[in-house]
């Protein structure tokens, strides 16, 4: 199986010049399925800390690169939305954050916001023994004696030491969301309606926004967060870059 990815098929969400050249990195197994980013696309095109994929692989041997508190050693391993990156020697800390059209941004955090990760409820369910497994957007799963007060569509917020869930935000009317994928990825506002539609449409959320603006959108496009998410600046500039 090939390790390139042709750069103009890649998703939406990838921070990639898909006309600068043919091929880009493919993506490894993990978490966020196909729409995880390669940690080396972050590392050379959009950071710019590397220029090949032998320098990334040399970085991430020293120990200082840490995805969600954990050290990585795969620069193919994928990155996706509310993921954390540290970079320790440098003392830099990053969220994984959409961007407007929904291409996926890194917004500099400080050292205490890095010590977490938020996660999307997406399933919930009851495990052997009585326990409740939560299943979270990127594919990882929390374990809980009593889930009474979690929903899909709820977030929590993960602390990358203990995995302990440390805040939870419900989903519902007045909750702070940023809309994830579609037209209006990377807006925020607040949901001031749920609609649940019978039989196998999509729900949908309208969503008022500071500017006395609005929209609607699919309820699965939308994560809700709180205000600690919305600071920052991106940075999302593309440097190119080969794959060798």
């Amino acid at each position: 199986m090939t390790k390139h990815q042709k750069r103009l098929s890649v998703p939406n969400s990838w921070p990639v010049e898909r006309k600068e050249q043919v091929w880009t990195v493919k993506a490894g197994a993990g978490p966020h399925g196909e729409q995880g980013v390669p940690l080396l696309i972050l590392l050379r095109d959009v950071l710019g800390y590397v220029n090949t994929k032998k320098e990334a692989r040399y970085a991430l041997n020293e120990g200082t690169v840490l995805v969600n508190g954990d050290n990585v050693s795969d620069e193919r391993r994928p990155i996706g939305m509310f993921d954390i990156l540290a970079f320790t020697a440098r003392d830099e800390y990053y969220r994984v954050f959409p961007d407007e059209g929904g291409r996926l941004a890194l917004t500099a955090v400080d050292e205490d916001a890095a010590s977490s990760r938020l996660g999307k409820i997406v399933g919930k369910r009851q495990v052997s023994g009585g326990a409740f497994q939560l299943s979270l957007h990127d594919g990882t799963n929390v374990h809980l004696e009593d889930a009474s007060e979690y929903d899909t569509g709820d977030s929590v917020v993960v602390d990358n030491d203990s995995k302990d869930i440390v805040a939870h935000f419900p989903y519902e009317e007045g909750a702070l969301v940023t809309a994830v994928a579609g037209g209006h990825a990377g807006e925020i506002g607040t949901i001031s309606d749920i609609t649940v539609t019978l039989g196998s449409g999509d729900n949908t959320v309208a969503v008022e926004q500071e500017d006395g603006e609005g929209f609607e959108t699919v309820a699965d496009y939308v994560v809700v967060i709180d205000e600690n998410f919305t600071g920052g600046e991106p940075e999302v500039t593309t440097t190119g870059g080969d794959d060798e």
